[in-house]
């Protein structure tokens, strides 16, 4: 019977800890945007990274000489 009197006060700083952190996690603004994360996988990268230049062919000796 005595261990209530331990488990009880833990239980309630767990419970208020559990509510701060939520708090926190609601004002950073965690919950606002949940589903486009969600569709991002979905999205294809086709874009182009960037533009390289093209490498220009050796040029060969001339035959001539």
């Amino acid at each position: 019977m005595n261990i209530l009197l331990f488990l009880i006060p833990i239980s309630l700083v767990m419970i208020g800890a559990a509510a701060l952190l939520f708090a926190w996690a609601v004002k950073h603004g965690q919950f606002e945007d949940l589903d486009t994360p969600a569709l991002d996988i979905l999205r294809d990268d086709d874009a182009p990274l960037r533009e390289r230049p093209t490498p220009t062919p050796p040029t060969e000796p001339d035959d001539a000489g």
